[in-house]
C-alpha cells in the first residue's frame, strides 16, 4: 500500500472500532473471531489490552496531519466487558489523546448482561462511554437455551434499568428471532419484555445459522429443527408492529430507535465513511482502502510487539466496488438512495419494483417499502443487475 493511500476524503466521518476478541464460552451460533479463555492458554485479556494500545499508536502515525477528531468510538466483540473498567476506559482514553473526540461523540460498548452490575456501569459512564448496546437475544428461557446463552431471562432488562440510572442515555439490546424450535408466542414476549426495559434503541436479527457452528452440526444431526424463514418474516412484521406502536422508528432495516437515538457508528458503515478498526480480524476502510488484520489475537500481539502492522491484506476499492456497496448498503436505510446514485440500467427495474410493492419512490429518492424489506437483498440484485 503507497503512503498516500490513506489520503482522507472530505467530509467523511472518522471512527473507530474495538475488537476485544474474549468471550466467557462460545454460543452455539456465533462465527465471530472470538475465543474462550481455555482456547487461549496463556494470553490474558491484558495482554490483548497492551496490543492494542500498540495499534492505535500505530494508526496515530498513519493518520497524522489528516486532522480530523473522532466522531464515533464503538467497543465490540466478543464481550468487551470481559476486560476491566480500567483497561477499556485507557483505551479510550488513548484515543481521545490521540485524535481527540468530537463534543458529543457516541461511544458505544456491547456487553453481555451477565458481565455488569451497578458499580461497573457507574465506572463505564465515568470513563466517557455514553452508550450500551447490551446482548439480550431473547426473554425466553428455552429460547436462550437453544441458544446457548448464559444469562438469565429478564437480567439484560435489569441491567438496561442500572444503566440508566447510571447516566447512560442510548441503552441498545440486540434480540434475535428465529431460533430454532421458538413460537411466534415466545418472540412476542421477548419484544414485550425488551420494550418493557424502554430502550432508546432495540436490533433484531434474524438468525443465520452458518456453516461450522455448534448449532449447524446440531440441526444437521437432526438434535434441532432447521428454522423456518415464513415463520420468521412473520416474526419481522410482528416486531415492526411492536417496536413501531412503541415509537421506535424503523431506520435500518434489521434497527429501531427513538428519533435521535439511531446508532451513529453504524450509520458511518452504512454511509461509507471512514474507520480504523482496533484488534484481531479487525476491518478498516480510509479512502480508498479496505484491510483486514490477521485474526489470531495471540500473532496479532506478537506483530504488534515487534511494532510491526498486524494487518493481512487490503484491498483497493475501485468505483465500480465503491458503487455497488453504497446502492447495496443505502438501499437498507431508511432514507434510502436518491436516483441520480443510480445508472440508466439501474433505474429501468424499480417501476416493476414499485407496481409489486417492494419500493417507493418519493421526490428523488427510492425506498424499501416493508414488505420490501423482507426482500431487500433480492431487490439489491435486481436494482444492481
Amino acid at each position: 500500500m503507497g503512503p498516500g493511500a490513506l489520503t482522507a476524503v472530505p467530509g467523511r466521518v472518522l471512527s473507530f472500532y474495538v475488537h476485544v476478541p474474549f468471550c466467557a464460552s462460545r454460543c452455539g451460533y456465533c462465527d465471530f473471531n472470538t475465543y474462550a479463555p481455555a482456547q487461549l492458554p496463556g494470553m490474558s485479556v491484558r495482554d490483548y489490552v497492551q496490543a492494542a494500545h500498540r495499534e492505535i499508536d500505530q494508526a496515530a502515525r498513519a493518520l497524522s496531519g489528516d486532522g480530523r477528531t473522532v466522531s464515533t468510538v464503538f467497543f465490540g466483540g466478543g464481550t468487551p466487558t470481559m476486560a476491566a473498567d480500567d483497561e477499556l476506559g485507557g483505551l479510550l482514553a488513548h484515543l481521545r489523546e490521540s485524535f481527540g473526540l468530537v463534543p458529543a461523540a457516541e461511544i458505544t460498548t456491547e456487553a453481555n448482561p451477565e458481565t455488569l452490575d451497578e458499580r461497573r456501569l457507574e465506572n463505564l459512564r465515568a470513563a466517557g462511554f455514553n452508550r450500551l448496546s447490551l446482548g439480550m437475544q431473547s426473554g425466553d428461557e428455552q429460547v436462550l437455551a437453544t441458544l446457548e446463552r448464559r444469562h438469565s431471562p429478564g437480567r439484560a432488562v435489569q441491567v438496561a434499568s442500572w444503566a440508566h440510572r447510571a447516566g447512560f442515555d442510548n441503552v441498545s439490546l440486540d434480540l434475535i428471532y428465529g431460533a430454532p424450535g421458538e413460537t411466534m408466542g415466545q418472540w412476542r414476549a421477548s419484544l414485550e419484555a425488551a420494550l418493557g426495559a424502554a430502550p432508546e434503541h432495540v436490533s433484531a436479527y434474524g438468525l443465520i445459522v452458518e456453516e461450522g457452528t455448534a448449532m449447524a452440526r446440531r440441526i444437521q444431526h437432526g438434535r434441532l429443527p432447521a428454522p423456518d424463514e415464513d415463520l420468521e418474516a412473520d416474526k419481522y412484521l410482528l416486531a415492526e408492529s411492536l417496536l413501531g406502536g412503541a415509537g421506535l422508528v424503523n431506520y435500518e432495516i434489521s434497527n429501531w430507535a427513538l428519533p435521535g437515538r439511531e446508532a451513529a457508528h453504524n450509520m458511518a458503515y452504512w454511509r461509507g465513511d471512514d474507520w480504523w478498526g482496533i484488534g484481531p480480524g479487525a476491518h478498516s476502510h480510509i479512502g480508498v482502502v479496505r484491510w483486514w488484520n490477521v485474526k489470531h489475537p495471540r500473532r496479532y500481539a506478537a506483530m504488534l510487539a515487534e511494532d510491526v502492522s498486524p494487518r493481512a491484506g487490503h484491498e483497493i476499492l475501485d468505483e465500480a466496488i465503491g458503487h455497488e456497496e453504497t446502492v447495496m448498503l443505502r438501499l437498507r436505510l431508511r432514507e434510502g438512495l436518491g436516483l441520480d446514485e443510480l445508472t440508466g440500467a439501474e433505474r429501468a427495474p424499480l417501476a416493476g419494483l414499485v407496481g409489486r410493492g417492494l419500493v417507493e419512490i418519493t421526490g428523488e429518492r427510492v425506498r424499501l417499502t416493508l414488505a420490501g424489506r423482507l426482500f431487500g437483498d433480492a431487490v439489491t440484485r435486481e436494482v444492481l443487475g
